[in-house]
């Protein structure tokens, strides 16, 4: 059996480590360990995944996975990583993010058995604090000199933004999050992104100054695609989450399937929990037969899988034949909109339906049409189809039965343009 520190090297997952013992210890102990996530959003995205799908391999490997939802220090923002201060967000909109993170993490990793993640939040014990008490207790112990060296902060301080005491105060607020953990729970390990580098040593360090106690930090290097591009977004800067309500499974589906064939076999080693051998034969047919994208199918198969389960696969799966012709139906208005989402639409009355509406009257009123005569001639040439249904003559009558879903149906001429058409 493959030991979990050679599994991660060959899957590139270590970016960095604080002490090159780790990699022994997590071979050979079974080891309590956390990452964390401040709740600047409702929804984690397709980013913060890679974190998850690692806290879930070292929890396969027999390691305990303490899950930190940042209820203190969402309220503050990490400079890390960015070039102006985050907005502060009131404490409703806090709570409202961690309970949607809270249910997401709760599907992505095992919250029952011997080695059960927990979930816990840094507000149940920074809120204790009084000021004073936080700069005797916590504060005395950082040197501002060190502080100062962090990449987080110096490249803020050399920016025209800057950096406030507030976001420069929260590498403290972190570190003493690890030093907690580690005397409550004996967690020995964080890990997070190559750019939280900073945070994790100076919870090291502030650990050992407290308790004596020796803790450990790996870092996972920061998801690109081919071109540098940071991972995460799709072509028209869309943020892919993992709330379905924010991005669709298909949305998602979509998106890994657009991975490039250079990063692809990179994505499958991150993010999937094929083997190495597995990966491998998809790499080699990648490079013999690219068309035909079998690592991308893959890819977007376990990851969507993954998040939103079979039934949100599935979903995906029948919203891709849609553009390949299969016919369209029993789905809902907010599939239509989510799936046709860069598609035009257009609003017509619903008492249009009553029996009265002529094929070529509603494709007039699409951008699809530059006249009714245009129209006339694409339905005869049987160019032009509803719900990926032929329209078999321009007598046509659309009606009510039309419908694919509440209130919306879907017209499209010739092979890929497409249009919404919703009844109100």
């Amino acid at each position: 059996m493959t030991k979990v520190s050679e599994d991660f090297i060959q899957r590139g997952l270590i970016e960095n480590v604080s002490h090159e013992e780790i990699k022994e210890k997590l071979d050979g102990e079974s080891l309590g360990f956390y990452c964390g996530y401040d709740p600047t959003a409702k929804s984690l995205q397709i980013g913060n995944l890679f974190a998850v799908v690692t806290m879930k391999r070292l929890q396969m490997a027999g390691h305990k996975p303490y899950v930190l939802v940042g209820g203190a220090t969402g309220m503050i923002g990490d400079p890390s990583g960015k070039s102006d201060e985050r907005n502060l967000l009131d404490s409703d909109t806090l709570q409202a993010n961690i309970d949607g993170q809270r249910k997401q993490l709760e599907r992505l990793l095992d919250f029952e058995g011997e080695n059960a993640a927990v979930l816990v939040n840094n507000f149940d014990w920074m809120s204790g604090f009084s000021y004073l008490e936080f700069l005797r207790d916590v504060g005395k112990r950082f040197r501002l000199s060190e502080m100062l060296a962090k990449d987080s902060v110096k490249s803020r301080l050399n920016s025209d933004a800057g950096i406030s005491y507030t976001e420069f105060s929260y590498q403290m607020l972190q570190a003493y999050d690890f030093a907690y953990l580690n005397k409550k729970h004996n967690v020995k390990l964080q890990i997070g992104g190559g750019d939280q580098w900073g945070n994790i040593t100076a919870g090291i360090d502030l650990t050992r100054k407290l308790h004596s106690n020796q803790v450990y930090g790996m870092v996972i290097p920061l998801v690109t695609d081919s071109n540098g591009k940071k991972f995460g977004k799709s072509e028209g800067g869309k943020t892919i989450y993992l709330d379905p309500d924010m991005t669709s499974p298909y949305q998602m589906y979509q998106y890994l399937m657009n991975s490039d064939d250079q990063s692809v076999i990179q994505y499958l080693k991150y993010f999937t929990f094929l083997s190495l051998e597995e990966i491998s034969q998809l790499e080699k047919v990648t490079a013999e037969t690219p068309h035909l994208r079998e690592a991308q199918k893959r890819l977007a198969k376990e990851v969507t899988e993954y998040v939103h389960g079979e039934e949100g696969l599935a979903s995906a799966l029948q919203a891709t034949q849609f553009f390949f012709g299969g016919k369209i139906e029993n789905i809902s208005d907010k599939d239509v909109q989510s799936i046709f989402a860069d598609v035009p639409s257009v609003e017509m009355n619903k008492s249009d339906l009553s029996g009265e509406l002529n094929v070529l009257d509603m494709l007039a009123e699409t951008p699809l049409f530059k006249s009714k005569g245009e129209a006339r001639r694409s339905v005869t040439q049987k160019g032009v189809y509803i719900n990926n249904n032929t329209i078999e003559g321009i007598d046509y009558i659309v009606t009510d039965k039309d419908l694919a879903s509440e209130s919306s149906l879907v017209v499209r001429k010739g092979k890929k343009n497409y249009c919404v058409i919703t009844f109100k």
